[in-house]
């Protein structure tokens, strides 16, 4: 039967189990946004996963919307990245970069006074952390039609260093209200021109997008992240389902590597989601492997794999207290209790200094 730690193919990759690491913001990059020894450690520490995604990484100084989080548009980046992914591949890993731009979900506090750019001037919902304290989000500025090409360009060349920093392939971000989810969802895509309107118009810049990083790379090594029943930082749509059939749809077509899909969180379900079981009702028309995520432990993975739902399951909060997390999977061990006050942050506590089963002695 096949579980979570049966081997898998996904593009040019043989990985050996189904249990991947999941993108997550950690903040443990430089103040200029510059991969750390800190992160080498943390993700080679990791190493075991099926596949690690990255945290989300900006993909120019436009596209960054959080304090300490990496980039990919500097010569610096591609080094510290390059330190990261020899780390990884020397413990026996594979890892792709989750790259990114964060759209309306920025402060110009951050950003040296530059307004956050988005499809439309509406702002994002709840608020930002700045080292002053939190902060309302502003109203962005609605970016030109003009303008979209080169972000399109950006995620193209943010490809091409990631190919040069020895990644294993790329993941768009395009979930949790970032710019792609921005433009894709109707409550904040209000255009009226070729990015706006229908469901097709506004899946158009993730089609571009992923069109282009497979240019600059090629298919096997490009992946998609989505998020259909997530109300984060004001996400809605007046239908999800038509709305996120259309771009997977149009993403079946370029043949990526694979999809990730987000099942609603414990807050999206407080607020009513359109899509309750996500991984269920889009599995029939994903063509590509389909990976989920949210929510999953050993025997919830092992069930939406064993039912066809799905090809892989993404953990995130167990990867971060449990760095030996398909040992103990495998083992039905149990977890390490994470620290949230140390998700974000600097420093080593609560980030590479959680101990595996090998390293707790029998009581």
């Amino acid at each position: 039967m096949t579980d979570l730690f049966s081997p898998l193919q996904i593009g040019a990759l043989d990985l050996p189990n189904r249990v991947w690491m999941s993108a997550m913001t950690r903040t443990r990059a430089t103040e200029d946004n510059v991969p750390t020894e800190a992160m080498a450690e943390y993700f080679a520490q990791r190493a075991d996963a099926g596949l690690i995604v990255t945290d989300c990484t900006a993909v120019s100084a436009q596209g960054k919307g959080v304090i300490r989080g990496p980039g990919l548009w500097r010569d610096d980046q591609i080094a510290g990245w390059r330190m990261v992914t020899d780390r990884v591949h020397r413990a026996g890993g594979r890892i792709f970069c989750q790259i990114w731009h964060c759209g309306r979900v920025a402060h110009p506090g951050m950003r040296d006074g530059e307004m956050p750019v988005a499809p439309s001037p509406i702002p994002a919902t709840g608020d930002f952390f700045l080292p002053s304290g939190r902060v309302d989000f502003p109203i962005p500025r609605e970016l030109r039609i003009e303008e979209i090409s080169g972000i399109v360009a950006d995620f193209a060349q943010a490809t091409r260093n990631a190919l040069a920093a020895g990644f294993d392939g790329v993941e768009l971000h395009g979930a949790n209200g970032y710019l792609h989810d921005q433009f894709l969802q109707d409550g904040s895509n209000k255009r009226s021109d070729a990015y706006g309107g229908s469901a097709e118009n506004r899946a158009r810049l993730m089609i571009e997008t992923t069109q282009a990083m497979i240019e600059a790379w090629d298919a096997a090594h490009v992946g998609v992240r989505l998020s259909p029943s997530s109300f984060l930082y004001g996400m809605e749509d007046s239908n999800k389902q038509e709305t996120f059939g259309t771009v997977i749809d149009g993403l079946n077509g370029l043949g990526i590597a694979y999809l990730t899909l987000l099942e609603p969180n414990a807050k999206d379900a407080e607020k009513g989601v359109q899509i309750e079981h996500v991984a269920e009702t889009f599995r029939a028309q994903v063509a590509v492997p389909l990976i989920v995520n949210t929510g999953f432990d050993r025997a919830k993975g092992n069930a939406v794999i064993a039912d066809g739902k799905a090809d892989a399951v993404a953990f995130g909060v167990p990867y971060i207290a449990n760095p030996d997390l398909v040992e103990r999977l495998r083992a039905d061990a149990p977890f390490n209790k994470p620290d949230p006050s140390t998700f974000y942050g600097v420093g080593a506590k609560g980030y590479t200094d959680y101990p595996t089963v090998a390293d707790v002695e029998p009581a």
